[in-house]
């Protein structure tokens, strides 16, 4: 289900590497993130992805990859709570090196929680709580 978080923002089926834009998959990273207090989905998709790759790493890149890190390419995958807004920009920033592939996926997933309170100096509209899932697939 497609979100109107950006241009880039669309839901598709995946079916092996060429789907994703890639000759070879390597490896999948899988993150969580949320945002407890402000309602902000692209804060969590943010953190989902930094959670996805910040444990990790890959010295061989450079002699698996023919290219190396430029010729990496990263297919990202978020799962947000229906209706969510996310910066796709924000998310491609997460990303030091290689070459993401478009579109990044955004599909209905995550949780939308309560967190039990609303606190408005920390700019909260209610209790929700957003939490999201990445899944960042490395190859080339």
């Amino acid at each position: 289900m497609p979100f109107d978080g950006g241009s880039d923002a669309t839901a598709t089926g995946l079916g092996g590497p060429q789907a994703l834009g890639m000759t070879q998959v390597l490896f999948v990273e899988v993150g969580m993130g949320a945002d407890q207090h402000g309602q902000d989905a692209t804060k969590a998709a943010v953190r989902a992805c930094r959670n996805a790759i910040e444990f990790n790493s890959i010295p061989s890149i450079r002699a698996i990859v023919p290219g190396g890190y430029d010729a990496m390419k990263l297919h990202i995958q978020i799962g947000a709570p229906e209706g969510a807004k996310i910066d796709l920009a924000k998310v491609r920033a997460v990303f030091p090196y290689g070459n993401i592939v478009d579109p990044i996926d955004v599909c209905v997933g995550g949780l939308l929680a309560k967190s039990g309170i609303a606190i408005p100096e920390m700019g909260d509209k209610n209790d929700d709580f957003v939490i999201c899932v990445a899944s960042v697939t490395v190859g080339y």
